[in-house]
């Protein structure tokens, strides 16, 4: 998959994920394989008004091959202003999240609120478009709640995006169900645009399924939450690396960038899917959940992956 000058190799993504696609997750996601990455989800709001918090959310690493980032509104002016903000200049691609199901989001009309409001879409695509210095994408849903997918991928294509990614699902249905490979199938057939495709890829099977939708590329959420190394399988290679020291080196970058008081409760979560699976994890969950010292935490997982 190629857009312009920009080469996404074999096409496999990381996914925007609130909370989880941190600068050190994006760093080892892409030495184990990730071809392009996605920040977590900007504020086209916060850029004017907060732009501090946002700054802290765009550091990047020189290790992420094509860095992406998602931005999210409602409004097409401000929209068109924060992709010119300077705080995105080291971003490759531009994407606009049209898809997101969070109630918070939806009640702002943002995310997957503007699948409601074609005409609204279509405005804020094209004042992006016309705005950025980069290409710009559109990631969404198969619809609120029910699929309309064609019809929309149809109109991001319309209005200049340069490629398009739907996750397999609507807005209704959250994360429940499962995600509707065929729906990805007709919407990459009914555009000239290269589609990427999202939604319940975890391993070599499911992954295999996705491409058989003909799409150019896939990308995968939660299937690399405590399993980065999925990307390395993904590409055809055995990950035979230590995967504590995959989990020592996420630490330690964010450890640059951000205080310990936040690295040390934003980690639980990760360390706790890092943990997920292992022989032995249920007996430290709780102190992995509650633990007050990264330190710690990092001992506990080193002790439970040597076993």
């Amino acid at each position: 998959m190629k857009i312009g000058n920009i080469d996404f190799g074999k096409g496999l993504v990381l996914a925007p994920m609130a909370g989880v696609s941190d600068v050190g997750f994006r760093e080892v996601c892409s030495v184990l394989g990730a071809d392009a990455t996605y920040s977590e989800m900007l504020s086209c709001q916060a850029m004017l008004h907060n732009p501090k918090k946002t700054m802290l959310m765009t550091i990047t690493s020189p290790y992420e091959k094509i860095k992406v980032a998602q931005i999210f509104g409602h409004e097409s002016d401000i929209m068109a202003k924060a992709v010119q903000n300077p705080i995105l200049e080291k971003y490759d691609i531009i994407d606009i999240n049209m898809g997101c199901p969070a109630p918070k989001i939806v009640k702002n009309g943002e995310g997957s609120a503007l699948m409601k409001d074609m005409v609204k879409a279509s405005e804020i695509i094209s004042s992006c478009v016309k705005s950025a210095r980069v290409p710009v994408s559109v990631k969404f849903r198969l619809g609120y709640d029910r699929d309309i997918s064609t019809e929309f991928g149809r109109m991001c294509e319309e209005n200049g995006a340069s490629f398009i990614t739907l996750h397999g699902r609507t807005s209704e249905q959250g994360y429940s169900g499962r995600a509707d490979f065929e729906a990805i199938a007709r919407l990459k057939a009914s555009v000239k645009i290269p589609v990427i495709g999202n939604g319940d890829v975890v391993d070599e099977e499911s992954y295999q399924r996705m491409l058989e939708t003909g799409v150019d590329g896939v990308m995968i959420g939660r299937g690399t939450q405590g399993r980065p190394w999925i990307f390395t399988e993904l590409q055809g290679k055995e990950f035979d690396g230590d995967k504590f020291e995959v989990i020592k080196r996420h630490v330690e970058v964010l450890q640059r960038f951000y205080d310990e008081a936040w690295v040390t409760l934003y980690l639980r979560k990760h360390f706790l899917w890092y943990a997920s699976g292992v022989e032995g994890s249920s007996k430290v969950r709780l102190e992995l959940a509650t633990s007050d010292s990264v330190e710690k935490s990092l001992n506990i997982l080193k002790e439970l992956l040597s076993k």
